[in-house]
């Protein structure tokens, strides 16, 4: 009460002293400067501002922790898996000492970096060499890993706001292209290509031509693509976990989005288990252990995408020379190697060709299917027309998406005195998906799946509901 009839720059301080029985004195009001009388409560703000300055350093050395915790994790796991790839495909028996060097490339073409193929002739001889692409499972062990990692504080922490999970997105962010940088570097190496005949090597040496091949890296692509890489698998992350809170209008996107992603993401690693069985399976009963193992650790997800690409009735324009060996499966490499020496398409029906099996895949991928739109229906309710259409746009973005990663180009020639193409003495390995065929498949299973799922998940006894 008395507190506001004083003047705000001054306090009134009640000293606690015992009144003795009778006695009706005032105990004394005593007018103070404020910042006398405060002085115990500045203490206590000292010290707290002090214990707050000395926990900042340490909140945010735990942040680059976990962020540094993420990378390593995805590079370790990318280095592995590379290296035990290359190792049964081979790549160890390399010369020159050129595994490192294909060690590192193989890293940087899994975050889709820039392999840049070169190569000589010496004065009368030209060469040309092209090479795209993407070794998924390497690719997939690093997202795996990551994600993991990124997803761990997420899980067993206090949920951040926006602002931290970009502060925590562009700590990664650092640390992934620093970590990048040395593979970029290292990425390269030059090899001497025999001609195959031993008058041309013999021709080759008397006019001093000595062709080689040899790779690179571009520095700066391979940083661009691996960043953005990243920012594709922080996105992802952030649409498909429950525990990042984002402001209001990105929040209504998230709870729009999450039900698609999580069950489209769901399917494709699926289908990639379900490689890892097959193929251990062969593995273990048909021989070819170290071709089999390689084509696991460095193509399994290329393999699994375009079975369920095909399964839905997708296709795949392709070509290889019968001088390249393929270690995949007999029916793909068949079909790929028809003669003619045009281009070849991938599908069930030149499949079936070469394989009565392949029915499998439609079989299999329908299932796959089912069981997502089902699977969705049952955790995020709705009625079954918008399961639907939450469905065909996230299963379209996907199939395309597969069938961009799934591109394989690669061209390498001689040509001699000026004689002849580069085709000469080289070959061409090329596979293109047909990218408008399976976006216009995946909107239409899409539909399917998802009206069949929501309305099988109306019609079952029990329904769960995560948010």
């Amino acid at each position: 009460m008395y507190r506001n009839l004083v003047p705000r720059k001054w306090a009134v301080r009640f000293p606690r002293v015992p009144r003795r029985t009778g006695d009706m004195r005032s105990p004394g009001i005593r007018f103070e400067p404020y910042g006398e009388v405060s002085r115990p409560s500045n203490e206590r703000c000292e010290v707290r501002v002090s214990q707050l300055s000395r926990s900042r350093p340490r909140e945010s050395a735990r942040a680059w922790a976990e962020a540094f915790g993420a990378v390593a994790a995805a590079v370790a796991a990318m280095v592995v898996t590379a290296a035990l790839g290359l190792w049964a495909a081979g790549a160890d028996d390399l010369p020159s000492g050129a595994f490192p060097g294909v060690l590192a490339a193989t890293v940087v073409a899994g975050v889709g970096g820039t392999v840049e193929l070169t190569g000589g002739a010496g004065a009368f001889g030209r060469t040309g060499a092209t090479l795209a692409v993407v070794p998924l499972s390497v690719t997939l062990s690093g997202a795996l890993a990551a994600a993991a990692a990124l997803l761990l504080p997420l899980r067993h922490g206090p949920a951040p706001d926006g602002r931290e999970l970009l502060a925590r997105a562009a700590r990664t962010a650092v640390l992934w292209v620093l970590a990048l940088l040395p593979f970029a570097l290292t990425a390269h190496h030059t090899f001497r290509i025999s001609l195959g005949d031993s008058l041309l090597d013999e021709l080759g040496d008397a006019l001093g031509v000595q062709p080689e091949a040899g790779f690179r890296t571009d520095v700066p692509a391979t940083l661009a693509r691996g960043l953005l890489w990243l920012v594709v698998l922080y996105v992802v992350i952030v649409l498909a976990a429950r525990r990042t809170p984002l402001p209001p209008p990105l929040r209504r996107v998230q709870e729009a989005v999450r039900p698609p992603v999580r069950a489209v993401v769901g399917l494709l690693l699926g289908y990639v288990l379900l490689g890892l069985v097959v193929g251990v399976v062969t593995l273990i009963t048909r021989g070819h252990s170290a071709e089999t193992a390689a084509v696991l650790l460095l193509g399994l997800p290329n393999l699994a995408w375009m079975a369920l690409g095909v399964g839905l009735g997708g296709a795949w324009d392709g070509r290889v020379p019968d001088s390249i060996g393929l270690p995949v499966p007999h029916a793909l490499a068949a079909v790929l190697r028809e003669p003619g020496g045009g281009s070849a398409t991938v599908d069930l029906a030149s499949l079936g060709r070469y394989d009565d099996r392949a029915w499998v895949l439609v079989v299999v991928a329908a299932l796959a299917l089912a069981a997502t739109g089902f699977l969705m229906a049952r955790r995020f309710p709705a009625p079954w027309w918008r399961q639907a259409v939450r469905l065909a746009p996230a299963l379209a973005v996907a199939l395309v998406a597969a069938g961009l990663l799934t591109r394989i180009s690669a061209r390498y020639g001689l040509s001699l005195i000026g004689l002849g193409e580069l085709d000469a003495f080289g070959g061409e390995v090329r596979l293109r998906p047909r990218l408008p065929l399976l976006l216009g498949l995946g909107a239409l299973w899409g539909l399917v799946a998802g009206a069949l799922g929501g309305v099988l998940a109306r019609v079952s006894p029990e329904r769960r509901r995560i948010r």
